[in-house]
């Protein structure tokens, strides 16, 4: 019993204090404006310039953090807040976004990777659970290593996306320094925004891990009594 308290306290845990990282950062930073006084589309437009992106287009999006690369449009797409805001946090995520832009016309391998995991990992995401819950319940062992299985792709997804989202940050990083867009102090400030987003993909992926390990174990359990 004590097991499986402290199992859904570290399930719970993990993403609500994720959460509050990089909600505490964006709204702390969101509050500070850049000192280039760039919106986060000009931020977006200029990264994107500099590497010869002109085909990459930008547009405002509803939604809190809602900002995200579109590869099938080939767009940045930054929520209200980023996109007319002239912020540090903003400025961040815009090129953070344009990383994810960069990443894809280099064709940066784990982004491709990632890419071709889709299909797989939503079949995963969408039937691992009823597959794994109707092995337990008929104490079916072979349904409940189909369920690993499907959960395993999932999984790997997760896994993937961190070193893309940290190579995003990275470049995003990069870019803003050698462009001249932040400096000094800002680095440190827009590391902090970048790095605390970063948390959330971690804290996911562990709970991902967590989840399929406690499966694999319940497998091994019941083949064992077979």
């Amino acid at each position: 019993m004590i097991f499986y308290i402290f199992y859904f306290a570290i399930l719970l845990i993990i993403p609500l204090w994720a959460q509050m990282k990089v909600k505490s950062a964006y709204k702390k930073y969101s509050n500070i404006g850049a000192a280039h006084g760039l919106t986060g589309a000009q931020v977006a437009r200029k990264i994107l310039d500099d590497n010869g992106l002109y085909d990459v287009t930008i547009e405002p999006i509803r939604g809190k953090l809602t900002d995200h690369y579109d590869p099938r449009a080939k767009a940045v797409r930054l929520s209200e807040e980023n996109y007319y805001g002239t912020s540090v946090a903003g400025g961040a995520v815009a090129a953070h976004e344009v990383g994810h832009a960069i990443q894809d016309a280099e064709e940066y391998a784990f982004l491709r990777f990632r890419h071709t995991l889709v299909p797989v990992a939503n079949l995963g995401s969408n039937f691992s659970f009823f597959v794994l819950l109707a092995g337990i319940i008929f104490q079916a062992s072979g349904l409940i290593l189909l369920g690993i299985v499907f959960m395993a792709f999932a999984v790997l997804f997760q896994l993937v996306t961190l070193p893309v989202e940290f190579n995003a940050s990275s470049r995003a990083m990069q870019q803003m320094v050698s462009s001249g867009i932040i400096r000094n102090h800002e680095e440190k400030e827009t590391k902090k925004v970048l790095d605390a987003a970063a948390l959330t993909y971690v804290a996911a992926a562990v709970v991902a891990v967590i989840e399929l390990l406690r499966f694999i174990l319940i497998y091994i359990g019941m083949s064992g009594d077979d």
